[in-house]
């Protein structure tokens, strides 16, 4: 295996990144940025993730690199391997086993939403569903804004246990390559499942959106292989 794959310059870094100003902590701030550079596909699966090539890259120190790396481990997106931590890769089984975990929690997030949701959450809900509709053609944007509307539906469900397993589940997602959106039909056949959980959670439905959610991770599901059959 040639050092392109396995060890990452410092040279080919991004821009190098300046940690915000916020209250988020240093090692929150590193696991976010490197979760979501997995699902970029800035690191990509099978490459060798070094502290300190981390820390000079997003100008911190190696403390919380080294926490965010645990954590990364810990949540199955980094493994360790005879080269060393790299990113991890996820086999057909055990994207079976993400969305039909998937299913089940989105399902219960939905369920709650409809007999939980605020009028004000509802009122985000649909914004984000008329800026899904708009984005048509753009995979990128639809990815982004349906990540949006799961974690809006899962506020909406006001249960803390179930929005850290969701959590748990988005983190495992990031190793999944590229998006659904990118087959041309995946992102109108979704405007229709977010608006069938849409007006199950408006009217009080809790089994209408259980089940519309459900089914809206099949058909992604379906998407996510045949995505899978065409990379080979």
């Amino acid at each position: 295996m040639n050092d392109e794959r396995t060890t990452r310059n410092v040279a080919d870094e991004p821009e190098r990144l300046t940690p915000p100003d916020t209250g988020v902590s240093r090692a929150q701030w590193v696991y976010e940025t490197l979760r979501d550079g997995i699902r970029l596909g800035t690191w990509r699966r099978g490459e060798r993730v070094r502290e300190e090539t981390v820390a000079r890259a997003l100008g911190v120190s190696r403390t919380p690199v080294r926490e965010a790396l645990s954590r990364l481990q810990a949540r199955g997106l980094l493994e360790v391997t005879a080269n060393g931590l790299v990113v991890a890769t996820i086999s057909r089984p055990q994207t079976l086993e993400l969305y039909a975990m998937r299913e089940v929690l989105e399902g219960s997030a939905a369920r709650f939403a409809a007999q939980h949701a605020a009028p004000s959450e509802i009122a985000s809900l649909k914004h984000l569903s008329a800026a899904f509709t708009e984005a048509a053609g753009d995979p990128a944007r639809l990815a982004n804004l349906n990540r949006q509307f799961h974690a809006a539906i899962q506020d909406a469900a006001h249960n803390r246990y179930l929005v850290r397993m969701l959590e748990d589940l988005s983190d495992a997602l990031a190793l999944l390559p590229g998006t659904t959106f990118e087959l041309p039909e995946r992102g109108a056949l979704a405007v229709e499942e977010h608006g069938a959980i849409l007006a199950a959670i408006e009217r009080r439905d809790p089994d209408a959106a259980e089940q519309a959610a459900r089914a809206h991770i099949r058909r992604a599901q379906e998407a996510r292989l045949e995505l899978m059959q065409r990379a080979g």
